[in-house]
């Protein structure tokens, strides 16, 4: 995934999640701006694999904590998403919709 498409689909579940905010791409990581302030992104080395993502947080930058790790795509944002307190969407329920 290159950072063009990770800013993409960063930009598309902010929208998802109901957050107003913004996403650059710097030398080392992408930086979303919201109204509570600004969360990283990074790649993992190659090296550290399976693991591939790094997260930080502002109240997690603020107390000098390190950035979270994510080992997929799906770990990344679901942890972005829980830290910005993003709207979580309908859930898609499978059954026979009869009583159990």
């Amino acid at each position: 995934m290159t950072d063009a498409q990770l800013r993409g689909l960063l930009l598309d579940c902010l929208k998802l999640w109901e957050v107003e905010g913004g996403i650059v791409v710097r030398d080392n990581d992408l930086a979303i701006q919201t109204g509570t302030g600004v969360f990283t992104v990074a790649r993992a080395n190659t090296d550290m694999r399976p693991l591939r993502w790094f997260y930080q947080t502002p109240e997690r930058a603020a107390a000098g904590r390190p950035a979270r790790a994510a080992p997929s795509v799906v770990a990344l944002l679901s942890g972005l998403r829980n830290a910005m307190d993003g709207a979580g969407g309908n859930r898609l329920r499978v059954g026979s919709g009869w009583p159990a």
